[in-house]
């Protein structure tokens, strides 16, 4: 699918509407940092019509109740170690093909529309686990960074070294998040804090934890494709 498509004007209200950012007048009015103050009017500004078209046209994964949560079921994986980070040095950066380049505090993205959701959790090992993930949703960060009509695919990279691609489809639908909070708690070192991906359109090897850049490119590296892929698991490709 090529994502080089003419751009048309959306207006303010237009963008937000599909962006879901309700709560970015909150931020444009009180956060009053440097590094929004030049960056988030941006968001007036059209994303281009690929990415509109993505928008009106993804379908909802169905979400359990909280009663539905299986706290205990799910497992702590690690194919290296566990980072340790101190949330108030935490830095995300989100750049590439982007109009605008950024890094983001937790206290920035915690200004952010918080979005819970309740979803199954499934490992490619075979186990699955309901949980109640919270955090902000990837396509309101696109909305702040505009990625370039080009663009196609995301990089996610993690504090331990693990790394995974997504196609920007994946990356802008709505139940995809940046999460920091799980089961209505902050999100443990354990289970990927400061944040972590999380979404139920994806098995759990591609929902990257400990993520620290954010990378939007138009072709991935033929070399690096994500972590297990490039290790010659086929039975990971096209997962």
């Amino acid at each position: 699918m090529s994502l080089i498509l003419p751009k048309r004007t959306l207006s303010r209200r237009r963008l937000l509407q599909l962006s879901g950012l309700s709560g970015v007048g909150f931020l444009l009015g009180g956060c009053g940092t440097d590094l929004f103050s030049d960056n988030l009017r941006q968001i007036s500004e059209p994303l281009n019509q690929s990415l509109e078209a993505l928008l009106l046209s993804q379908k909802l994964v169905p979400e359990f109740s909280v009663n539905a949560i299986e706290a205990d079921k799910l497992l702590i994986n690690s194919f290296n170690f566990t980072p340790q980070i101190d949330p108030a040095r935490f830095r995300l950066t989100i750049d590439g093909e982007v109009n605008n380049a950024m890094q983001l505090s937790m206290a920035d993205i915690q200004k952010l529309p918080l979005t819970s959701m309740v979803i199954r959790h499934v490992c490619v090992e075979g186990w699955a686990a309901i949980v109640q993930w919270g955090g902000v949703r990837l396509r309101d960060l696109v909305a702040l960074v505009q990625p370039k009509s080009n663009v196609r695919y995301v990089y996610f990279k993690s504090a331990d070294g693990y790394y995974e691609s997504w196609d920007i489809a994946s990356a802008i639908h709505p139940q995809t998040l940046m999460a920091y909070e799980k089961n209505g708690q902050p999100l443990s070192a354990d289970n990927g804090a400061p944040m972590r991906l999380a979404s139920p359109i994806k098995l759990g090897y591609k929902q990257s934890k400990w993520v620290t850049q954010i990378t939007f490119v138009s072709n991935l590296l033929p070399t690096e494709k994500g972590y297990w892929e490039d290790k010659g698991y086929e039975w990971f490709a096209g997962l």
